[in-house]
């Protein structure tokens, strides 16, 4: 059984507007799926277009969010995770509240007065995503707040601590105050590369992180630029995810085991200088409804069995398993209990 508050994450809340939309949209915007970026200027109008021109859901979202909620669902104790990350003082933040509270979650958001909630639009085209997120309130996170006694209890309680890259964008200082605890204290401090501009132009700032972490996750496309901007001269994701696990670490307590989806392709896990394959149930395409949050699914499914220290390959089955759920369903949600034994 897993322990109360024995999961952190810490990350951006998002909420997701989500449309199905055509490709037009895509290109006026120079958006490719399978990708998520930071909104700049000319994106700022593509939210109240997605609400004007499309029939939008919106969904409590972020990728590290979203990871522990689905973690949490899996479990199902109440409280055994916890989380942290910024909101605005507004209608969307007690929405964000409302959801991650349902979802068994306990969560201590900073409520900033000046910024909105953060959100991200979900633009959808068969079934695959394009992800613009505008940060906001969730650009607000200081370390400041974690450090407030009531907050840094959780870090305190928590034995498995996950934080996604994008948060390498708001506040590296909090990923540096957790990660070095986690090492002084043998604890397991997992991140994961979520995304190519991760890699690519907050590339120190990963590189200072990753010397910290026990697990790395990532897809192959993140993968592969990863491997591009280190040089490595390698597309191999197996290559790839053994020389992630052999980078330097900060403490000598726990190996490192990279793990790397590719889709519908088998997942790579790579350990002890030797590189498992596992593959993955196909879903029928006319079952796909989008493949949002399915990342964050897999890595949700695969903490909750982590945190029960189970073995690698039922880590790796139940990550499976909550991604094909998810991919099933509107953006990251699922049904009331797990059907996984």
């Amino acid at each position: 059984m897993a322990s109360e508050g024995i999961l952190l994450g810490m990350g951006n809340p998002l909420l997701d507007i989500s449309a199905i939309v055509d490709p037009e949209f895509l290109k006026k915007y120079s958006l490719t799926l399978n990708n998520a970026i930071l909104a700049h200027d000319k994106h700022k109008p593509i939210y109240e277009e997605l609400v004007e021109k499309y029939d939008v859901e919106y969904i409590a979202g972020g990728s590290t969010q979203n990871s522990i909620k689905v973690a949490q669902w899996m479990l199902q104790v109440p409280g055994a995770t916890s989380f942290m990350g910024g909101i605005g003082k507004d209608k969307f933040g007690e929405e964000m509240k409302k959801s991650t509270k349902l979802a068994g979650v306990k969560a201590h958001y900073h409520e900033d007065e000046s910024s909105p909630t953060g959100t991200c639009a979900v633009c959808i085209i068969g079934g695959e995503r394009s992800l613009v997120a505008n940060l906001a309130a969730a650009n607000c996170y200081k370390s400041g707040h974690l450090k407030k006694p009531e907050n840094w209890a959780l870090v305190e309680k928590a034995k498995y601590i996950y934080i996604a890259g994008f948060f390498l964008t708001v506040s590296p200082d909090s990923i540096l105050l957790v990660a070095e605890h986690a090492a002084a204290n043998n604890k397991i401090f997992s991140m994961n590369l979520s995304a190519p501009f991760i890699c690519e132009i907050f590339r120190e700032r990963l590189e200072k992180a990753l010397p910290y972490t026990d697990f790395v996750f990532g897809n192959e496309t993140e993968a592969k630029i990863f491997s591009k901007i280190q040089g490595w001269e390698t597309e191999n994701v197996e290559e790839i995810a053994l020389k992630i696990s052999q980078w330097p670490k900060a403490s000598g307590t726990h190996k490192r085991i990279t793990v790397i989806t590719q889709g519908a392709d088998p997942v790579c896990v790579a350990e002890d200088g030797k590189v498992k394959k596992f593959p993955v149930e196909l879903l029928p395409k006319e079952k796909l409804v989008d493949t949002n949050g399915a990342g964050d699914a897999f890595v949700g499914g695969f903490l909750s069995q982590l945190v029960q220290e189970k073995p690698i390959e039922e880590c790796v089955r139940a990550g499976c398993y909550a991604a094909n759920v998810i991919i099933q369903r509107s953006g990251c949600t699922y049904p009331e209990k797990p059907n996984f034994h």
